[in-house]
């Protein structure tokens, strides 16, 4: 299993006191498969999402990448975890302002280890970036911004990809491309993708689909 989450929960303080977010969510993702995860705003998914990146802690429960509970690790083992293991696509595209196109869609990969400018040059052309590369992020549109953001993620060959609605800034076609491409990439690569979308079109387009409601799985 590349990926488990193991009866999670997480909650966070409010001037009300406790809000719980996840209530014992447990879910598997193997290497090679798709899982698409809907539900509601505030269901708890993008939450679910960043305790995968380990960017936060579960308040209980355990969540394992390739057999290791990664809540355990301290801050510099998640970020090499992340470095090395995980592609983020967040729908804040977070490019560096500093560098072209070309070079974000690199950045990764350059941190892993692992570029490879045949494949920088192919996802360029697969994300219909290839006439873009030498524009810095604020010349670009929210679009292209966002499919480099998705190309920087497939660009270092990740074990596991974690995507929080990576077409959301896409139109229907492009993001059908671009979901085309994250799921012939995952399936290449024996790399897992765990989704979160509000679409059911988009869901039912990967092997599995799972439903949070409330902080649970429905």
């Amino acid at each position: 299993m590349l990926l488990e989450i193991d009866r999670v929960e997480k909650s966070y303080a409010t001037g009300d006191g406790m809000l719980p977010v996840l209530r014992g969510v447990s879910l598997g993702l193997e290497a090679g498969r798709s899982l698409a995860l809907t539900g509601e705003s505030g269901s708890g998914k993008s939450t679910l999402l960043h305790l995968a990146a380990g960017l936060d802690a579960p308040d209980a429960g355990a969540i394992r990448v390739h057999g290791r509970d990664i809540a355990g690790l301290g801050d510099t083992a998640r970020a090499a975890l992340r470095r090395d293991t995980i592609g983020l696509v967040f729908q804040q595209f977070n490019l560096i302002p500093s560098l072209d196109a070309g070079a974000n869609l690199a950045f990764q990969a350059r941190l892993a280890g692992r570029h490879d400018a045949a494949l920088v040059r192919d996802l360029a052309g697969r994300l219909g970036l290839a006439d873009f590369l030498r524009r810095y992020p604020e010349q670009l549109s929210g679009g292209q911004q966002q499919r480099v953001a998705i190309g920087r993620a497939l660009a270092a060959r990740p074990a596991l990809v974690l995507a929080d609605e990576p077409t959301g800034n896409l139109d229907e076609a492009t993001g059908d491309a671009v979901l085309d491409l994250m799921l012939a990439l995952v399936a290449e690569q024996g790399a897992g993708l765990l989704l979160v979308t509000h679409s059911p079109r988009l869901a039912a387009r990967c092997d599995a689909r799972a439903v949070l409601r409330a902080g649970r799985v429905a």
